[in-house]
């Protein structure tokens, strides 16, 4: 067993298995195998992120609905592994294009965290307008 894994991070699906429908499953299988043996006292140490592979690097961004919607689902995934109170003081992070201009919305999702930031996060103002947006 693991006894720290701070951070866990990289559960999504590609753009082919979202538009296929099988987003969930494959998130499901992504989340369950991150946390196969890991006890409920070290899991509540892990950040889970939630990683759309289709917008890494790519432009394109979830939408809140989108973002929020997996995040529930994987908060669900956890509840199911270890227990409700758990899965609500589980950390789970956006990590797929966080911008200046969506990082207010998604931050004020119910089941988003925080934002694992990217590129945005190698030009000064970019970065600037996401951790203090306006």
């Amino acid at each position: 067993m693991r006894p720290d894994c701070f951070p866990l991070s990289g559960v999504g699906e590609t753009l082919d298995e979202r538009k296929t429908g099988k987003l969930f499953p494959i998130v499901e299988a992504q989340t369950k195998g991150a946390f196969a043996g890991i006890s409920q006292a070290d899991a509540l140490k892990c950040t889970i992120a939630y990683e759309p592979v289709w917008a890494i690097g790519t432009g394109e961004v979830a939408t809140p609905e989108q973002a929020n919607e997996m995040h529930a689902f994987i908060r669900k995934q956890v509840a199911g592994m270890y227990d409700s109170d758990t899965a609500a003081a589980m950390r789970i992070q956006y990590g797929g294009s966080m911008k200046p201009d969506n990082a207010k919305a998604l931050l004020a999702l119910p089941d988003v965290d925080g934002g694992l930031i990217g590129g945005a996060a190698l030009k000064a103002d970019d970065f600037f307008g996401i951790v203090k947006p306006k």
